[in-house]
């Protein structure tokens, strides 16, 4: 593959990193359960499309 035809790849890669750590951040700073468990459906939404290592510890 070259360059050019990664980069897209590259981007949504580092985009989608870029949003579970902010994720994770706020999981670890919210006060409500309602909060953080509106916050873990989000990171286990994103888990579904990546298979390995859970998101949520």
């Amino acid at each position: 593959m070259s360059a050019p035809s990664r980069r897209p790849e590259i981007r949504r890669r580092r985009a989608r990193q870029h949003k579970i750590t902010t994720l994770r951040k706020r999981l670890a700073s919210a006060q409500t359960d309602a909060d953080r468990n509106r916050i873990t459906a989000k990171l286990h939404k994103l888990s579904v499309a990546s298979p390995g290592q859970p998101l949520v510890k």
